[in-house]
């Protein structure tokens, strides 16, 4: 009798440890330590690109340059349209070069956050573009049940790879009219992956498009050290985005200055009068890096409340701006980004706001690359 009862109190003793362990392991930070990285941007999202093209469009060539520039990790946007059709059933070839560019970045020391970029039930631009109307996650169970289930779908083929290896981003740019909408739905989110996966990175952005202004809003939940908080950060936009042609203020054609004050009184006066309401902040305001630092306040605070790594997923210089201009302000960037110990993705690798050039197989801007590199 004695021996039985030892043997018991030895497995129930085992069973309270292991327990103990799996519980400490989930509350534990996972090695998914990122610093410098890029957006492989318009490939498998905002791209209607398909078949050879596609494949073609991403090589593994591509993270071997990455990996010798000194990048250490990649985000990588996702679209529901190239993953899923209408009735959701799974389109394999894209699955196949999503796991393909993780597969090459894994074999060149590079880590991978899956961006889960647009999907059928959200598009970050339409309320930009005037028609929002199919904007249905933030009131509809069933639009926000639809992507609890992309990402078990997801989940089931990425949690093959490495909690050190890759993270998820489930969802960018959230565009709701209440933050509290978008607080509510990463609960939902979190709890259905924590459920599957403890110890994944997930990688929670701000409301209304990711913007640093709405960082202070942001509810994560508390205790889990496997989360990254993200924001985007492109101002100023009449320097980030001139010329751009899908933004109001890209019709601007004046002169930029920066630093300092970006329009002179005398463009303002020579602008076309219905450019005058977005021109008047830029008039007065003085920009430079203490702006930057500024405007990164709220969320820096809002990381050590939660003693979280903070991460800009997205920041660039449209391709056509003044180099001289893009540099200082890149440069300046750079700066807080490493005074805050801030992790970057720029936005973005090969696309119109991008360094290298697919077609031509070569940089389109090597003193973008020195810069971002510290060579």
């Amino acid at each position: 009798m004695k021996k039985i009862l030892l043997t018991l109190a030895i497995i129930a003793t085992a069973i309270l440890t292991f327990s103990a362990c799996s519980e400490k392991k989930a509350d534990e930070a996972n090695n998914f330590s990122i610093h410098r990285g890029t957006n492989l941007s318009h490939w498998l999202s905002q791209s209607e690109e398909r078949g050879e093209a596609r494949r073609q469009h991403i090589q593994e060539d591509d993270f071997e340059r990455l990996e010798q520039l000194g990048f250490d990790f990649v985000r990588l946007p996702i679209d529901e349209v190239q993953f899923w059709d209408e009735k959701g059933n799974k389109l394999p070839e894209a699955w196949e070069l999503m796991t393909n560019a993780i597969n090459w970045a894994e074999k060149h020391h590079l880590r991978t956050i899956v961006d889960l970029h647009i999907i059928r039930s959200h598009y970050f631009n339409a309320v930009n573009e005037g028609d929002d109307s199919g904007n249905t996650l933030f009131t509809s169970e069933k639009s926000q049940q639809d992507l609890i289930n992309m990402w078990y779908q997801l989940s089931d083929v990425l949690k093959a790879y490495s909690n050190d290896s890759v993270a998820y981003e489930f969802m960018n740019e959230p565009v709701a009219d209440d933050h509290e909408q978008w607080n509510q739905l990463i609960v939902k989110v979190h709890k259905a992956l924590r459920e599957r996966e403890p110890q994944r990175t997930l990688v929670i952005g701000s409301n209304r498009w990711q913007g640093y202004e709405t960082m202070k809003y942001l509810k994560v939940p508390e205790g889990d050290k496997n989360i990254i908080l993200s924001f985007h950060y492109y101002n100023p936009m009449i320097l980030t985005h001139y010329g751009a042609w899908w933004t109001p203020i890209g019709k601007y054609t004046g002169k930029v200055n920066y630093p300092g004050v970006l329009v002179s009184k005398e463009d303002y006066e020579a602008a076309p009068d219905t450019l005058k309401p977005l021109l008047k902040d830029y008039l007065t305001q003085e920009w430079n890096i203490d702006k930057i630092r500024a405007d990164f306040a709220d969320a820096i605070a809002v990381a050590k409340k939660y003693d979280l790594q903070l991460f800009c997923g997205e920041w660039g210089v449209y391709e056509p701006v003044d180099r001289e201009l893009a540099y200082k302000w890149t440069k300046d960037m750079l700066t807080v980004f490493k005074e805050n110990n801030i992790a970057w993705t720029t936005w973005c690798y090969d696309a119109d706001f991008g360094f290298w050039d697919q077609q031509k197989n070569d940089y389109k801007d090597k003193g973008l690359v020195d810069l971002l590199t510290e060579k």
